[in-house]
């Protein structure tokens, strides 16, 4: 345990938290995702977990220290609903709701097609699996910068 870090942060997925760049993407999924064989195309190369969280306390969590990128339009996204891309499902506007409390605004996240979701994911730093078990619980989010101190 450690002081002001969300215990939910195991040591796994706090190096990869650290160790990625500006740009880089980090894809939290459901339990129905192909995680394990998505990640080996990904930089890390493993799929992390989360097992024991929804894709809410997971963001929630993640996005207490990771910053999103300021300077692109697809700073994170979600998988949208097959027929029905416009839907947003609960676990989607839950997530919604923790990015823009993290942001400090309204940030809405954009939509990205199931099978364009999973390509994306493959060019990620890495694939975090969490406990999620409703449908379309699968997110990216884009590393950010932290500007120096004025």
């Amino acid at each position: 345990m450690l002081k002001g870090i969300d215990h939910r942060l195991n040591a796994d997925v706090l190096h990869a938290l650290r160790a990625m760049g500006h740009g880089d993407m980090l894809i939290l999924t459901d339990v129905n995702f192909p995680s394990d064989s998505v990640a080996r195309h990904t930089t890390l190369g493993r799929a992390l977990t989360m097992e024991n969280l929804s894709a809410t306390d997971a963001a929630r969590a993640i996005l207490s220290l990771l910053p999103l990128d300021d300077f692109v339009p697809d700073f994170a996204g979600r998988m949208e609903v097959v027929g029905d891309p416009a839907a947003l499902p609960e676990v989607q506007r839950e997530v919604q709701a923790e990015v823009d409390r993290a942001e400090g605004r309204a940030r809405p996240l954009p939509g990205i097609e199931r099978f364009a979701f999973y390509d994306l994911a493959k060019q990620a730093y890495a694939v975090i699996a969490t406990g999620e078990r409703r449908f379309y619980g699968c997110f990216m989010f884009r590393k950010g910068v932290i500007a120096p101190d004025a």
